[in-house]
């Protein structure tokens, strides 16, 4: 395996777990900031559907990011 292919390979493992970190926060720590009333909050409550929908965004940023970062070209120029 070439290592433009292993960085592309660690872009989107770092992107997914940074994805799910972000979506954790935003949904237990974030929403409660902005709405006090929803304070307790859980991804149980939040939803699966929710969750993957929030998700999912926020991994393809950390993947835009991280590979102008690391020059992997995953993205065309």
């Amino acid at each position: 395996m070439s290592s433009l292919n292993v960085r592309r390979l660690i872009v989107w493992v770092v992107s997914f777990i940074l994805g799910f970190v972000l979506t954790y926060l935003l949904v237990t720590v974030g929403f409660p900031l902005v709405k006090p009333e929803s304070a307790g909050i859980t991804l149980a409550k939040y939803g699966f559907g929710y969750f993957i929908v929030t998700y999912l965004p926020i991994v393809l940023i950390c993947v835009t990011w991280l590979d102008a970062f690391m020059g992997t070209k995953i993205l065309p120029d």
